[in-house]
């Protein structure tokens, strides 16, 4: 896994982590972690020939001309690899300096002769300033890379209190060593007493732009320690054996590396977008808000990975002699330098709170306009429909499901799926939703046959038939494969007996699909048949069920000798299990176009508005966190969309997207309640109310599989751990 999407971004992962493998051996590692004091690295001359110091710097000062993206990639390689040496310093001096147009330095940063240090907060130096002279004075906070630093960029405060930087020399300063927490990568402190400034030592770039840098930066390393702590969490726990069994079979084990890798993609989603909106092109508050997300989340998220991986780890894990605490010890000591993750997220929260937005775009390839000029004159005639017959145009031409292959669909590529979307949404067209029917139809496409084809897709594409979906028993909730309603074969057909439950729209739909067991004597999984029942003439018991919102969505449904004549048999008896996990290769692809902090991020924002006496600190940090959640997912969702536009296969972004999707407007609306008060007390509240949608949240966790059982396919599929052991073994 990498910051980086494209194979050159990987090409380039490649690159460090060999160079690293070769470089920053244990051996290496543990002579820093011995050794008195810092040391400068013997290798750091290659680190410059290969360009790695420069990547982001122009070719006229020594760098190689590439973007932060790519130096991201580095760093966060570098991290993983925990390589001795102040690399992120370093690079961060380089980039502040380049932004500040302060170049006579650039050379020596990145050809290697020049090592950096920074101090972001200010300690007690002040920066006074009488008549033509610019006096340094005081003692700074802790220094990362100060104990081999040349070139020191250090926070300070001006005679008007704000936050200044300042670039300087080692040899104008007092540099004390410090024992470090982190044994690798140490700190120092800097004293001066009236030191004076010469012109541009006193930075002429925002200060905030500084911290945006190096919150960007810290994250891409945050990135490579998280992603170190779950591969080695993983790995263990798929080996490391205690009761009879490997460890990483154990729920609890296996649920807690699946939310270490949930941590880890948030780290690494939010420094690559921090890294992407860097650029001279994104509006300044736009991208500090990206940077602001990334300082919030990617620090404390490898800090609690790295803790994590103790834990798996057990007592391994506590020796001195495992990296592990190195990892933690470095995760910890980038959170703290780099300020308060309360501070972050309060930021976060000030600035959406003033305006600020994320723009989740893409760029679509250049045959995208004549895809786009295509789509718009065909939809054209839509445009004079009304009703029933737009939604009927529209279904025709394969725009209610334009990833299905013609004629139900348009068979549309990824672009032209973006494309298609973007039309319909610019001529404000919107193509029957067909809720279950997106399931059911591409099922009957690829294993139904030429009548049920015909006799069902025409009329579920326009909205005429809808459907609803008979799967969940009482006995058998995510687990498919246990259910026991049992279809026996008579003459004409088969008669269904049993009982379904949680079934929403069972009242309203015309049509139904049902799993039913029609082979007792086969392995579970493979003695189910896939069912059309017409809901309306077969004779169902439907029951409505009280939710605990008041409302009766849900139904369960008895089947008592319900007849289902055989040309509803979708396939062949025993097919129902491959029927149920069908998915088309051609799959769909979106984009939201909403805001990037999701309908749940606005609402709450709403709310914000409202509080009486405005929001304080506490509840502006909660927000924060709420808001870098609903970032944090709309950008896996934009990796996820932009890993389709190459033809790449899916990341862990989409499996994880679902988990922290459900748990971030679970605590969207958790919150509203609370800030609410007293009124949210009040009962009968109308159904978008903060008390309705606080209650319906909680079934997002159950529906379409548990939480549980997600935490165990992220565990399984992404991260190989171990199934679970059959019953009774």
């Amino acid at each position: 896994m990498t910051i980086g999407l494209s194979d050159e971004d990987r090409e380039l992962r490649d690159s460090v982590r060999g160079w690293a493998a070769r470089y920053a051996t244990p051996a290496v590692i543990r002579e820093a972690d011995e050794a008195k004091a810092e040391a400068r690295p013997a290798y750091w001359g290659s680190l410059a020939e290969l360009g790695m110091l420069g990547l982001h710097l122009p070719e006229e000062v020594g760098g190689v001309g590439y973007g932060l993206v790519e130096l991201a990639i580095v760093v966060e390689e570098l991290g993983r690899a925990m390589v001795p040496g102040p690399f992120l310093p370093t690079v961060v001096v380089s980039t502040v300096l380049h932004e500040a147009g302060r170049t006579a330095d650039l050379e020596g940063l990145a050809d290697g002769s020049t090592f950096g240090a920074v101090a972001l907060q200010p300690g007690s130096l002040t920066l006074t300033r009488d008549g033509g002279k610019v006096v340094l004075s005081g003692t700074s906070s802790f220094v990362l890379g100060g104990q081999v630093g040349d070139l020191f960029l250090l926070a300070a405060r001006d005679d008007q209190g704000a936050l200044v930087f300042v670039a300087v020399d080692r040899a104008r300063l007092t540099v004390t060593e410090l024992p470090s927490h982190d044994v690798i990568r140490r700190n120092a402190e800097v004293a001066v007493d009236g030191l004076e400034l010469a012109d541009g030592d006193v930075l002429e770039l925002d200060s905030q732009r500084i911290l945006d840098v190096a919150a960007t930066l810290f994250a891409a390393e945050a990135s490579g320690l998280a992603d170190w702590a779950t591969t080695t969490a993983a790995d263990y726990a798929r080996v490391r054996q205690q009761f009879g069994r490997v460890i990483g079979q154990f729920q609890g084990v296996k649920h807690k590396v699946a939310r270490m890798l949930s941590l880890a993609e948030q780290a690494r989603v939010t420094a690559w977008d921090a890294a992407r909106a860097l650029r001279e092109d994104v509006p300044a508050e736009e991208a500090s808000l990206a940077a602001a997300v990334a300082g919030a989340v990617a620090l404390e998220s490898a800090f609690q990975v790295t803790k994590d991986a103790i834990q798996v780890l057990g007592g391994i894990g506590f020796t001195w002699e495992h990296d592990a605490h190195l990892y933690l010890r470095r995760a910890q000591s980038l959170r703290i330098l780099l300020g308060s993750t309360a501070s972050w997220k309060r930021r976060v929260a000030q600035l959406t709170i003033d305006g600020a937005r994320r723009v989740l775009s893409i760029d679509l390839p250049e045959e995208a306009e004549q895809i786009r000029a295509d789509v718009r004159a065909e939809l054209e005639p839509a445009k004079a429909l009304d009703g029933d017959a737009r939604k009927a145009y529209l279904a025709e031409k394969g725009y209610t499901s334009p990833h299905l292959p013609a004629p139900w669909g348009k068979g549309a590529d990824a672009v032209t799926q973006l494309v298609i979307a973007e039309e319909l949404r610019s001529a404000d067209l919107v193509p029957h939703d067909m809720i279950i029917g997106n399931w059911v139809v591409p099922t009957i496409i690829a294993h139904g046959n030429a009548e049920q084809t015909e006799r069902f897709l025409p009329g579920s594409l326009r909205g005429d038939i809808t459907w609803c979906q008979l799967f969940s028993e009482p006995g058998a909730g995510s687990d498919l494969a246990g259910l026991s309603t049992k279809a026996t074969k008579v003459d004409g057909g088969w008669k269904l007996n049993g009982q379904k439950v949680w079934t929403s729209m069972a009242r309203e739909a015309d049509w139904g699909i049902c799993l039913a067991r029609t082979d007792a004597d086969v392995p579970k999984h493979k003695g189910l048949s896939y069912f059309l029942i017409d809901i309306k003439n077969s004779g169902l018991d439907i029951r409505p069920l009280r939710e605990i919102t008041g409302e009766a969505l849900f139904n369960e449904v008895f089947l008592d000798d319900v007849f289902v004549p055989d040309d509803c048999l979708v396939a062949e008896p025993g097919d129902g299990w491959k029927l149920a996990r069908t998915t088309l290769a051609n799959e769909r692809v979106s984009l939201s176009h909403d805001s990037s902090l999701g309908s749940g991020g606005e609402a709450l924002l709403t709310l914000a508005d409202t509080l009486p006496g405005g929001i304080d600190a506490e509840q502006l940090t909660v927000l924060g966190k709420v808001l870098c959640d609903a970032q944090s997912g709309g950008l896996m969702g934009l990796r996820t969309t932009m890993r389709s536009l190459s033809g790449a296969q899916p990341g862990a972004e989409s499996s994880i997207a679902k988990l922290l999707g459900v748990e971030h407007i679970q605590q969207v609306w958790e919150v509203a309640m609370d800030w609410a008060g007293p009124s949210a007390l009040l009962g009968e509240q109308h159904s978008k109310s903060a008390t309705q949608m606080f209650l319906n949240s909680q079934c997002m966790s159950i529906a379409g599989g548990t939480t549980n059982v997600q935490l165990n396919i992220i565990g399984e599929r992404i991260l190989g751990l171990p199934r679970d052991p059959e019953p009774g073994k």
